[in-house]
């Protein structure tokens, strides 16, 4: 089935956490819970039956979301939120207080690196909620977009795994974000463009080669968007044109040309395999254009 095909290829798990230091892991008390706490509460599977106190930590779990210890940050406040959001068990007011914050966050100092990526990693899962049943109205709804391609615009942090403090991941966590908005069928025509133009800033960044999966991940809102059905096989073919290196230009003299064919190729091969395999002809529409991008890269 399409589903499976696409399973194959895009990993839809969060990051996985990693140890960190053990003075790390008491920085963070949310609404008052101990570390001790927090613990017993994921080992029982995030059960909270005071549904007042389940939605109290929620709202407070993204205070420790820049935490330098992935297994708070990812392991306890992402995994919490994730499982409370697609449970259906946080109220409409949580969750539109949580988009507000994580939307701050989206553009807080962040010196350390973590607090933004997993802010828009949070997000994704706060939007994602919304699409399944809106609870935001139109006008929150268009300005969390604008502020998550702001976001994902601006990432120059291309970090990915680090053994001893887990992941900075933010084009990817960002990817997730769009890949939200891409499948929300509250957003027109207007709003994908502005999506699938956002993610081309990214496909192929300055001088770094993408290692950690992250040209993957940008295929997925891609793929998912164009089965929308919304973009047309000409404007498609328009779009990938801005992929291929100009009349002359050689790849292959610098690290810079070097980086950017690794990137473009992975993620113009992404996307053209996944249309290709997909069931569905709703995203045939962008086969000519990633092929003739794919035959015009070196």
């Amino acid at each position: 089935m399409k589903h499976l095909a696409l399973a194959a290829l895009f990993a839809l798990s969060a990051c996985a956490a990693a140890p960190a230091p053990a003075a790390a892991q008491t920085q963070c008390q949310p609404a008052g819970y101990a570390r001790q706490q927090l613990d017993a509460l994921k080992a029982a599977e995030w059960a909270l039956a005071d549904d007042a106190a389940r939605n109290r930590l929620a709202l407070a779990l993204t205070s420790c979301i820049g935490s330098p210890d992935p297994t708070l940050r990812d392991g306890i406040v992402f995994e919490g939120l994730q499982h409370w959001l697609r449970a259906r068990q946080l109220a409409p007011e949580t969750m539109r207080a949580l988009a507000a914050d994580l939307e701050r966050q989206l553009s807080a100092p962040d010196a350390e690196g973590f607090r933004q990526p997993f802010a828009a990693l949070v997000l994704s899962e706060v939007v994602r909620a919304d699409r399944v049943e809106a609870y935001l109205d139109a006008e929150t709804r268009t300005r969390v977009l604008a502020s998550s391609i702001a976001y994902f615009n601006s990432v120059r942090d291309y970090r990915g795994f680090d053994a001893r403090v887990g992941w900075r991941h933010g084009v990817a966590h960002a990817a997730d974000l769009l890949l939200q908005f891409a499948l929300n069928p509250a957003l027109g025509k207007p709003e994908l463009e502005r999506i699938r133009d956002a993610i081309a800033t990214q496909v192929a960044p300055p001088e770094h080669f993408y290692i950690y999966g992250e040209s993957e991940r940008m295929a997925r809102p891609i793929i998912y968007l164009a089965q929308r059905g919304l973009i047309g096989e000409e404007e498609w073919t328009r779009w990938f044109t801005q992929f291929p290196p100009t009349e002359g230009e050689n790849l292959f003299a610098s690290p810079a040309g070097l980086a950017r064919r690794h990137n473009v190729n992975a993620f113009l091969q992404t996307v053209w395999l996944n249309a290709r395999l997909s069931e569905s002809a709703a995203d045939d529409v962008m086969l000519p254009g990633a092929e003739a991008a794919l035959r015009a890269m070196p």
